[in-house]
């Protein structure tokens, strides 16, 4: 999901150019008209400098949509898919699964499951670290089907267990009072 300050930097940037967008959201920007190659270029350049990148290779669309589902499914739904990610993305997208899982592997030398789990674990982390949930609730939260999963998946990523990267993350960064 494209957050709010994305957004308005994206349309900003286009409004500028005097271009007329009619809806920015999750990485894809439709505009009305077809803008000039001065445009285009400028529009280039004004996004690289925001930290962001034009897109325009349809395959490379895909794969950056594939990877905002993904972090939108991660981060910002809380109840479980109806169905398993794979069904999920190619609903979204209307694409063929297996299309969508040869193309993301070939161009970023790692399967949307491996993605899709990296994100997961990343988002246990600060779920340990900064909501000080239990082990249960958070794996509750982020739909495993046991603890025991959750747990063999974080030491499979990370190499630590749980219990480790809380102590580790603990010391390294202890909680601070106000005095």
């Amino acid at each position: 999901m494209a957050s709010l300050r994305s957004q308005v930097i994206v349309k900003g940037e286009l409004i500028r150019l005097g271009l007329h967008p009619v809806s920015v959201d999750m990485g894809v920007a439709d505009i009305r008209e077809n803008p000039v190659q001065v445009q285009h270029q400028e529009l280039r350049l004004a996004l690289a400098d925001a930290g962001f990148e034009l897109l325009e290779d349809k395959k490379d669309i895909l794969i950056q949509q594939i990877k905002n589902i993904i972090v939108e499914v991660v981060y910002y739904i809380e109840e479980p898919l109806v169905y398993n990610l794979s069904g999920y993305l190619s609903a979204r997208l209307d694409h063929d699964y297996t299309y969508m899982s040869n193309l993301f592997s070939e161009r970023l030398d790692i399967t949307i499951e491996k993605f899709y789990i990296f994100h997961k674990i990343e988002r246990v982390k600060d779920l340990l670290l900064y909501e000080r949930l239990t082990l249960t609730e958070i794996a509750h939260k982020m739909h495993y089907s046991s603890l025991a999963h959750l747990s063999s998946q974080f030491k499979k990523i990370t190499g630590l267990t749980t219990s480790q990267f809380k102590q580790q993350n603990d010391r390294d960064h202890p909680l601070r009072t106000n005095c």
